[in-house]
C-alpha cells in the first residue's frame, strides 16, 4: 500500500524541496499551503503522515494538530519551526506531537524523521491488531466456555431434577412439591433483588431441600396416622440427612445451608440447629415459607389438604414465629402461591 504524506508550509520552495526528498524514497506526497487547505485534504485522503510548519495564514500548525488530533488521535505529526519557543514546544507535546524539526531544515535529518514515525505508526498498528485479535481470541474463548457453562449447568440441574423425581416417588402425596416450592421461591428471589448467579443457587437449593427425605423409611414417611413423638424426631432428620448426601460434593457446597436449614423458625423454635432471625440464612428463610404453604395445601397420609384461605390465615399467625416477617409479606401481598 503506498505511504501518503502531507507537507503543509506557506513557503512554496520549502514544501516542493521536503516533496522532491520524500518522493525520491517511495513516499507519495501532496502539499498545501495552510493549515485550512491541509484540513481540507486529511478530511478527503487517507495520509501516513502530516509534515506541517507552525506559523502559518488562517489556520497555524498547532491548530491544524489539534483538529487533525480530534479525528484520529494516533495520526503521525511532525511540526517544523524556525522559531523554537518553550511554550509552544510543550503545547505541541501536549497535543500530541510526533516529533520536531527546525528550520532550516536538514533533509536527512527529515528523512530520518520521516522514517522513525512511520516505523512507530506500524508498530502501534501491529500492537492495535495484535490487541484486536487477542480481544477477539478472548471472546471466542470466554463464548465457549459460557456454552460448557451452560451446558455443564442444565447437565447438573437434569440430575437435581432426577432426585427430586425420587423424593417424590418417596412421597406420592406431595408429588411434585419440590419444583412447587422452587417456582415460588424464584418469585419470592425476584422480588428481593437476587442477581443471577444466586437464583441459581437458589434453584437447586429448592428442589433439594427435601432430598434427605430419601433416607427416611416408607412406613413413616407414609404413616396414615399421627406420628409418634419418637416418629416425628426421626422425620426431623431429614435435613441432616440431606447434608450428608450432598457435602461430598463441590457442586452443592453453597447450597447445603438450604437444606440443612429450611426448617428453622425466626423464632428459635426450628430444627436441627434452633437458629434465630436473620441467623437462618436467607435463602433458607425463603424455601420455609412455600414449603410450608405447600405442606398444608397438599393431601396428607393422616389429613386431607387444607383450603387455602385457612392456611394463609394461619401462616399469618407465624408472622415473626415460624416465618421471617418479610419474605411472609412478599409471599401473600404479592400472592406469590397462586
Amino acid at each position: 500500500m503506498e505511504t501518503r504524506i502531507l507537507i503543509v508550509d506557506d513557503e512554496k520552495m520549502i514544501y516542493s524541496i521536503l516533496a522532491k526528498r520524500l518522493s525520491k524514497e517511495g513516499y507519495a506526497c501532496v502539499m498545501a499551503n495552510n493549515g485550512r487547505e491541509a484540513l481540507g485534504l486529511f478530511y478527503k485522503n487517507d495520509f501516513s503522515l502530516i509534515i506541517s510548519d507552525i506559523r502559518m495564514p488562517e489556520m497555524d500548525g498547532l491548530e491544524l494538530l489539534r483538529n487533525v488530533r480530534a479525528v484520529r488521535p494516533n495520526m503521525m505529526f511532525i511540526i517544523m519551526t524556525a522559531h523554537p519557543e518553550i511554550n509552544m514546544a510543550v503545547e505541541a507535546i501536549r497535543v500530541g506531537v510526533t516529533d520536531f524539526i527546525i528550520k532550516p531544515v536538514d533533509l536527512e535529518l527529515v528523512s530520518f524523521s520521516v522514517k522513525k514515525a512511520l516505523e512507530q505508526k506500524k508498530m502501534e498498528e501491529e500492537l492495535e491488531s495484535y490487541h484486536n485479535n487477542l480481544k477477539k481470541l478472548v471472546e471466542e474463548r470466554t463464548a465457549k466456555l459460557q456454552k460448557t457453562l451452560l451446558v455443564l449447568k442444565k447437565s447438573h440441574l437434569d440430575s437435581v431434577k432426577v432426585l427430586a423425581g425420587a423424593i417424590d416417588a418417596k412421597d406420592p402425596y406431595t408429588r411434585g412439591h419440590s419444583d412447587r416450592v422452587r417456582r415460588m421461591s424464584m418469585r419470592i428471589a425476584a422480588q428481593l433483588g437476587f442477581n443471577q448467579e444466586r437464583q441459581e443457587s437458589l434453584v437447586f437449593g429448592a428442589l433439594l431441600h427435601d432430598i434427605g427425605k430419601i433416607g427416611i423409611r416408607d412406613e413413616v414417611l407414609q404413616k396414615k396416622g399421627q406420628l409418634t413423638p419418637e416418629e416425628y424426631q426421626y422425620v426431623q432428620q431429614h435435613p441432616l440427612i440431606g447434608v450428608k448426601i450432598v457435602e461430598g460434593i463441590d457442586f452443592f457446597k453453597d447450597k447445603i445451608s438450604m437444606i440443612r436449614n429450611h426448617h428453622e423458625h425466626y423464632d428459635g423454635r426450628g430444627y436441627p440447629d434452633g437458629l434465630i432471625g436473620e441467623v437462618i440464612p436467607l435463602e433458607a428463610r425463603i424455601i420455609g415459607v412455600p414449603d410450608a404453604f405447600d405442606a398444608m395445601t397438599s393431601l396428607r397420609p393422616h389429613r386431607r389438604a387444607m383450603p387455602v384461605e385457612d392456611v394463609l390465615l394461619e401462616m399469618e399467625k407465624g408472622k415473626g414465629r415460624q416465618f421471617d416477617p418479610q419474605i411472609l409479606e412478599i409471599f401473600l401481598n404479592e400472592k406469590i402461591y397462586q
